[in-house]
């Protein structure tokens, strides 16, 4: 057994001079000079967290005609992607400029920021982002943070229970020149403010030592210690969490802190601030965050405080004067809560002072595809995922989230493919950008990616060695009769519809698998090309062509050339225009002394392997496989054709199987429909 050392496992991964920096302590004129270096230092919630979003970097792109810029924040660097948003691009977009606009002051700064869109549409997930985001800036030089502790009466060192910026310390009169000053270097990014005043705890210190040294600040700041800080949702530093419970249980002291009562008998009265607990949600999110989650749900008296804290930034805690805070407000609701609100007269203050995004679910099959992925590659589980399973499962739900298209000539599946970026003749992005400005609610309603995830997951752990489309697709329409959120049977009847689409659309994508399969060999489909191609030269020449087998000189051959056209739906009286297009293509490649390649040509190298399908496909005669009669020459052939899948397409042996038995089915009963 080899000796492992596993305490140097564990020493090796310690940074102690990394617990020294986050745990930094001086004074306050040693503080003065961390600030003149990084004005930075000072910047209040809303300006943290813009900078930490855009610190992580852009990509700009269009799409369908739209301009979008993606912020790499959302992939979750932190955790290689574990809470990675996709497809929310446009909404994240408002969420940053809402983040942009607060920072620079001007206005938004004053809102409650409500995120709104179905369940499971990745509202808490965002939150989530941005709290792990602060956490970890806040660890970094660049997103370093500071406050202060006070030394009390038996020379002890007490926290300020705030954690508020040590620049409150200095008094109004002469804090205005020096935010002005530190406004105007070169490295400050933000005209920097300090709205209201030191919480009730601390301007009770304040007030103690002026007292004491009649008024001599200087004196005053001697008995102030400045200290780093980490935000920590866990420690309650600068990140909150507000969850609401039964009416009748919902206490405002959960939100702005309570008394201490054992301390009243030390200090003497309610009212002084030593004996009060400021540990209330707001107060601890103080230079940071706080989440409100499902905040439509919460009692009546309570949205009064955080029309306050949204506001005046300032809460009210009991018996104590309006105390200031600066921390980003941000709540998620779900669409029957926010339907509510819009009805109820009372609640019209809160709207009013509300910044509604709507987080919509996913309408982009590419972007839902990706949430499967993330959690059920190979790597992640341990049976075997059959190809298109994940693509399978995401056009379903996708489907079931769009409006059905106002045109009467496109299906909802085609409304899909032309929102995943493909193009369908008489469709152009204009007409794509029309359609989704025609919709309504498109992503409000539909099924949550958790109903898709939870059946994958049934499906994983079956007795079955691996997962195939249809064990997910028969696990989604099961789970279909007793889904609590489908509110009546004829929504429950059309997402059965969609369902049976789906397979359609799967037939069609195996048959073409395996028809390409079955036509992948190379060397066959470049004789086919080589002698299309002669038959195009001559055809376009007004020439004849050599005959391999005889020798002779004789007319194009029309019939194979049309053979190969009609594959992809050239008409007749197209196929000249076809035919010189090829020609002319082949003629540039030669000009730059480059040889024509038909895989360079997506239309001709589908001909081609349609061709060589249809050539082939009665010599493998797949259909035998139904019949259960398979000569050893044909098994032979149809092994190939498996490992082709195998190889060439991501199947195992058993997926691979049920792939060539299903479409020899279809082409059992006469069902092939050329793709």
């Amino acid at each position: 057994m080899t000796d492992i050392n596993l305490y140097s496992l564990i020493s090796k991964n310690l940074d102690p001079e990394k617990h020294r920096e986050l745990n930094w302590t001086g004074t306050f004129h040693d503080y003065l000079r961390v600030v003149q270096e990084d004005p930075n230092v000072v910047r209040n919630a809303f300006q943290r967290m813009y900078d930490l979003v855009m610190e992580q970097g852009v990509e700009e792109y269009t799409r369908l005609r739209e301009d979008y810029i993606h912020y790499k924040f959302f992939d979750d660097p932190f955790e290689a992607g574990k809470d990675a948003v996709f497809g929310l691009d446009r909404p994240l977009m408002k969420l940053v400029n809402f983040f942009k606009s607060a920072a620079f002051g001007y206005g938004t700064e004053k809102r409650v920021l409500l995120l709104h869109g179905p369940v499971g549409s990745s509202k808490s997930t965002i939150v989530r982002v941005l709290k792990k985001g602060l956490e970890l800036y806040s660890e970094r030089p660049e997103g370093a943070l500071y406050t202060f502790e006070w030394q009390d009466e038996h020379g002890e060192w007490v926290t300020n229970p705030m954690h508020e910026e040590p620049l409150y310390l200095v008094p109004e009169k002469a804090r205005e020149e020096l935010l002005a000053q530190l406004s105007e270097l070169e490295t400050c990014r933000y005209k920097l403010r300090l709205d209201g005043s030191l919480c009730p705890f601390s301007r009770w210190y304040y007030n103690f030592y002026m007292d004491k040294y009649d008024g001599d600040w200087n004196q005053v700041i001697n008995h102030v210690r400045i200290k780093r800080i980490v935000l920590s949702e866990k420690d309650r530093i600068g990140i909150g969490t507000f969850q609401p419970k039964d009416e009748k249980n919902q206490d405002s002291t959960e939100l702005t802190g309570d008394i201490n009562y054992r301390k009243i008998a030390e200090y003497g009265s309610e009212s002084d601030p030593r004996a009060f607990n400021f540990d209330g949600e707001f107060n601890i999110a103080n230079r940071g965050l706080i989440e409100f989650i499902e905040v439509l749900k919460l009692d009546v008296a309570f949205l009064y405080d955080l029309l306050g804290a949204s506001q005046e930034h300032s809460i009210k805690p009991k018996k104590f004067a309006q105390t200031h805070i600066d921390e980003v407000i941000i709540g998620h609701t779900n669409e029957p809560e926010y339907r509510k609100l819009q009805s109820n007269e009372l609640m019209e203050a809160f709207r009013d002072r509300t910044v509604k995004i709507d987080i919509p679910y996913i309408t982009d099959l590419r972007d839902e595809v990706r949430i499967y992925e993330k959690d059920y590659t190979q790597e992640r589980v341990a049976k075997h995922v059959a190809p298109h399973t994940l693509e399978i499962c995401a056009m379903w739900a996708v489907l079931t989230r769009l409006e059905e298209p106002t045109n009467a000539q496109l299906s909802l599946v085609q409304k899909l493919k032309l929102y995943d970026g493909r193009s369908l003749p008489g469709f152009t992005e204009e007409n794509v950008k029309e359609l989704r400005a025609e919709t309504r609610r498109e992503g409000l309603e539909g099924i949550s990616p958790r109903y898709i995830q939870d059946k994958i997951s049934n499906s994983l752990v079956s007795e079955y060695d691996y997962v195939n489309p249809f064990m997910v697709l028969n696990e989604l329409e099961t789970g279909l009769k007793h889904h609590s959120l489908i509110s009546n049977d004829d929504q429950r009847k059309h997402y059965i519809e969609l369902l049976a689409i789906v397979k359609e659309e799967y037939e069609d994508i195996v048959k073409n698998e395996v028809q390409r399969a079955i036509s992948a060999d190379e060397e066959a489909i470049s004789k086919l090309c080589a002698n299309y191609i002669d038959n195009v030269k001559a055809y376009t020449q007004r020439e004849k062509v050599r005959n391999p087998y005889t020798d002779q000189f004789e007319e194009p051959d029309e019939r194979l050339m049309r053979s190969i056209e009609e594959k992809i739906d050239i008409p007749d009286n197209r196929k000249d225009d076809f035919r010189r297009e090829i020609m002319n293509y082949i003629g540039a490649l030669a000009v730059d002394s480059k040889i024509f390649d038909y895989k360079t040509n997506q239309r001709l190298q589908k001909a081609l392997e349609l061709k060589l399908f249809e050539d082939k496909k009665d010599s493998i005669k797949l259909t035998s496989l139904v019949a259960d009669v398979v000569d050893k020459e044909t098994q032979g052939k149809i092994d190939v054709v498996k490992q082709r899948l195998i190889d060439n397409y991501g199947y195992n042996d058993d997926s691979a199987t049920d792939v060539l038995n299903y479409v020899a089915s279809i082409f059992a009963r006469g069902d092939v429909k050329e793709i």
